[in-house]
């Protein structure tokens, strides 16, 4: 199967200009076009390894960042994100092109992807197992999934987790890791050698941002589905002992309402699948500041799979 990494420079030019890259990640196809360098060369880093579809095949999207046109563009550049030839969001500055893409990405699986129900949290896995670690922007769950991913945990996604809702398995989408702001250099120090950032872009509206490939194992497992395994909602405080600590399955639950992107959409559906996934896994809350005992927590985790959490009192 053709990868990114076997188009030449102008091959990759070419179909970004002409009639879109078709990237597969996971179980979908993004027809992908844009004519500014800075995408093309943050796809060649961080999707290099991924499988492209022909220029006929099917996409579940068609997407596009193209810079701002009119006298706007002279006096400072901007670029737009479009769904279907359609604006979706406000203009961003024209540096941001990378980041771009990935946010209207995750924006068009989170609107649109409704055979799945469909969580913020990242999620890996360890011996079938899925660990999901809803949490809001600041908690540490990026940088908590990213030195999880490297010490062996495959990385099924770091934003959106896929819940299947017929079956209950969680569908993997290994797409770059994003970081921000100080975990950038958290996980630098962290991993070393091993992590290799692209670009890294200032001064987005979520400040600093770098993303890192997915590693060549999630890709290669893309299609192996997790099962329930673990509810964690993690926080980082600066100086705080690192604590595991049981949560009540209803209190897990209306958490797990409010981090759901289409909760609304699936209804009673959904909530007899977000129960599923809570009663068969164990539930906690997680407290750390630093990353090597958090790492550690959560390999004797894994060493039990079967273990089921007490509920408090």
């Amino acid at each position: 199967m053709l990868r990114l990494a076997d188009l030449s420079d102008a091959q990759l030019r070419e179909q970004l200009c002409g009639a879109g890259l078709r990237l597969r990640t996971g179980p979908l196809v993004f027809c992908i076009r844009s004519r500014l360098p800075a995408v093309a060369r943050g796809l060649r880093h961080l999707y290099a390894q991924y499988p492209l579809q022909e220029e006929a095949a099917f996409a579940d999207f068609h997407v596009e960042v193209r810079p701002v046109g009119g006298l706007r563009a002279l006096l400072k550049p901007q670029i737009s994100f479009l769904i279907d030839g359609q604006d979706t969001f406000a203009p961003l500055p024209g540096d941001q092109g990378l980041p771009m893409l990935e946010w209207g990405m995750n924006w068009c699986v989170s609107g649109a992807c409704h055979q799945y129900l469909i969580l913020h949290a990242a999620v890996l896995e360890r011996h079938g197992r899925a660990l999901v670690l809803p949490a809001p922007s600041g908690s540490g769950k990026s940088t908590l999934c990213a030195a999880l991913v490297f010490r062996g945990w495959r990385l099924l996604s770091d934003e959106l987790t896929l819940i299947d809702m017929q079956s209950g398995a969680i569908q993997p989408l290994p797409r770059p890791v994003s970081l921000k702001n100080a975990s950038i250099e958290v996980i630098r120090g962290f991993a070393g050698e091993a992590v290799q950032f692209g670009s890294i872009v200032k001064d987005t509206a979520k400040g600093v941002v770098g993303h890192f490939p997915a590693p060549s194992d999630a890709l290669a497992r893309a299609d192996e589905l997790a099962w329930p395994g673990w509810v964690v909602f993690p926080r980082y405080q600066a100086g705080a002992a690192t604590q595991l600590q049981a949560l009540p399955k209803s209190r897990c639950l209306m958490r797990l309402i409010d981090n759901a992107f289409n909760y609304n959409v699936q209804q009673r559906a959904g909530f007899e699948r977000l129960s599923a996934l809570v009663s068969d896994s164990a539930c906690f809350e997680f407290s750390y500041s630093n990353l090597d005992e958090a790492v550690t927590c959560f390999e004797q985790l894994a060493l039990h799979p079967g273990l089921r959490q007490q509920e408090p009192a």
